[in-house]
C-alpha cells in the first residue's frame, strides 16, 4: 500500500524518515492495515454526512494544510475553548506558527474567533481547519505538509493514524488535559500492545485516577498529573451578567419562580416526562424551561408535551411575559446560561442515564446551585468534594431530583454567595494552563 511506501517531503528541523515499514512490529502493522481497509470502504459515505459536508476538502487533504511549528486538536466545542486558554496563556520565546483544528463546525466558529483575537500577534500566527480524516495515508500526507514540531491532543482523542505519523515523523506528542474512563480503557486493553507501540511521548492527565488509567495503558513513565485546564477558565470576581441587563428577562413577570431543565438527553426523557407530571400539580406557578440537549429531538417533545397534557410554548414564538405554569420549550440555541441566570432552580441533564452527565458547573458559575441525577462520570475531575459543600445536589433518581427542585424553587438563589463559594472551591485545583504550557515550550525549543 501506499502508506507503507510514502517518503516525507524533506524538513530542515528534523530527519527523512523513509523507511516506514521497519519501525513498526508486525501485529501493529496488520492492524493498520486493516484500519486503512476500513477507511477505504467507508470514506466514500461521509461525503453524504450532513455533519462531515463543511470542511470536505480539508478532511480529506483536497485542500491541504499549512506548514506550522505546533499543530493542537480540539475535537469539538469543549475541547476548543481549552485550546483558547491555552494560546492565550503561551509565551514562545520566539515566533512560531500554530495549525487549530477541530471535527466540528461548532468548534470551527471557535477556533476562527481564536485566530481573529491573534491575527496582530508579533508571536504567535494562527491557521485554522478541519482536522482530516484519520485514514493513515491521509494523515501521513498531512503530517509531510505541516511538519510540525509538536503534535497536542486535548482530552480524550486517540488516532492511530496520526499517532502513527508523529512516529515516523519525528514528531513530539502530546496529550494535554488527558481524561480516560474505565470503559475506554477496557476498550484499549483488548489490543494494548498496538497502543503502547503507537503511544505519545508526554500525557498531562486531569486527575490522578485519569493518570492511572493512562500509566496502565501507555506506561506510567510518561504520565504526569495537572489541573484540569477549565478551572482556569473560572476567574475572580463576579463574572455574571447583570439579571436586569438578561435578554430574557422580559419573558418572566417579577418573582415568577422559573425551573430550569438543561441539556435532557434522548435516553432520560421518558424519566423527565415523569419529573414533569411530578413538578406540575406541587407547583402549578412554575415556569419550566426545556432545553433539549439535541434540537432533532424538539417534534419529540412537542408531541409528548401535548399527549401529557402540559401547557407549552416556543421559545421561538415567545416575546412577552409567559403565563405563570407554562412550559417553555427551548428551540433556540445559545440562551442557556442567561436562562440559569434567571433560574430560581435547575436540573443539569445527562446525568440520570449513564450518559457521563453535562456541564454544571454552567449553572454554577450563575450563581444557581444546579440538581443533577447519579451520572456523572465525565465530570468527575470536579471532585465529590463539591456535592459535600452542597454547592451541587446530587438526586439518586427522578423523584429525588423533583424533590430537591421543589426545596429549592420556594427562594430565590443567593447568587453572590454561591459564586464566591464556587471560587473557593476551584482556586486551589487552578494552575494547569500553565503546566501544560511549559511542556508545550519544552517541546517546541528543548
Amino acid at each position: 500500500m501506499l502508506y507503507w511506501r510514502q517518503t516525507f517531503t524533506t524538513n530542515p528541523r528534523k530527519p527523512v524518515i523513509k523507511n516506514q515499514e521497519s519501525d513498526i512490529n508486525f501485529s501493529t502493522g496488520i492492524i493498520l492495515r486493516l484500519y486503512q481497509g476500513l477507511w477505504n470502504l467507508f470514506l466514500p459515505c461521509l461525503r453524504f454526512s450532513k455533519r462531515l459536508r463543511p470542511g470536505f476538502e480539508q478532511r480529506t487533504l483536497a485542500t491541504p494544510p499549512p506548514r506550522a511549528d505546533l499543530w493542537i486538536q480540539a475535537a469539538s466545542v469543549g475541547e476548543s475553548y481549552l485550546a483558547l486558554e491555552l494560546i492565550n496563556r503561551l509565551t514562545p520565546p520566539s515566533p512560531i506558527t500554530i495549525l487549530l483544528t477541530t471535527n466540528t463546525s461548532q468548534g470551527m466558529d471557535i477556533l476562527e474567533k481564536i485566530r481573529r483575537e491573534h491575527q496582530n500577534s508579533t508571536n504567535i500566527k494562527i491557521h485554522t481547519a478541519y482536522f482530516p480524516f484519520d485514514k493513515p495515508t491521509i494523515m501521513a500526507r498531512a503530517m509531510s505538509a505541516v511538519q510540525p514540531r509538536a503534535v497536542v491532543l486535548l482530552e480524550s482523542e486517540l488516532w492511530p493514524g496520526l499517532m502513527k505519523s508523529c512516529r515516523r515523523g519525528n514528531c513530539k506528542l502530546l496529550i494535554i488535559n488527558g481524561r480516560m474512563t474505565q470503559r475506554s480503557l477496557s476498550r484499549y486493553l483488548i489490543r494494548p500492545s498496538f497502543w503502547k507501540e503507537l503511544g505519545p511521548d508526554t500525557i498531562l492527565a486531569m486527575s490522578p485516577e485519569d493518570g492511572r488509567r493512562f500509566g496502565i495503558l501507555f506506561g506510567h513513565d510518561i504520565v504526569d498529573i495537572m489541573g484540569n485546564i477549565k478551572f482556569d477558565r473560572f476567574h475572580s470576581g463576579d463574572d455574571g451578567q447583570n439579571p436586569t441587563e438578561n435578554p430574557l428577562r422580559p419573558l418572566f413577570e417579577p418573582e415568577s419562580p422559573f425551573i430550569v431543565l438543561g441539556s435532557v438527553r434522548k435516553e432520560e426523557e421518558e424519566d423527565l416526562e415523569e419529573l414533569l407530571r411530578e413538578l406540575r400539580p406541587k407547583n402549578p406557578q412554575a415556569i419550566i424551561g426545556l432545553f433539549p440537549r439535541h434540537m432533532q429531538r424538539l417534534d419529540h417533545w412537542q408531541k409528548n408535551l401535548s399527549r401529557l397534557g402540559l401547557q407549552w410554548q416556543l421559545r421561538s414564538a415567545t416575546t412577552g411575559p409567559v403565563k405563570q405554569g407554562t412550559i417553555i420549550l427551548w428551540d433556540v440555541m445559545g440562551e442557556l446560561a442567561q436562562a440559569y441566570e434567571l433560574a430560581w432552580a435547575a436540573f443539569v441533564g445527562g446525568s440520570l442515564a449513564p450518559l457521563g452527565g453535562q456541564n454544571f458547573l454552567e449553572p454554577l458559575s450563575c450563581g444557581l446551585r444546579p440538581v443533577i441525577g447519579p451520572y456523572w462520570d465525565n465530570f468527575s475531575w470536579i471532585g465529590r468534594e463539591i456535592m459535600d459543600r452542597k454547592l451541587v445536589f446530587e438526586a439518586k433518581d427522578r423523584w429525588e431530583v423533583a424533590e430537591y427542585l421543589l426545596e429549592n424553587i420556594h427562594t430565590p438563589p443567593r447568587r453572590a454567595e454561591t459564586r464566591q463559594a464556587l471560587q473557593a472551591y476551584i482556586r486551589n485545583r487552578q494552575g494547569g494552563t500553565g503546566k501544560a504550557c511549559k511542556l508545550i515550550i519544552d517541546s517546541l525549543f528543548q
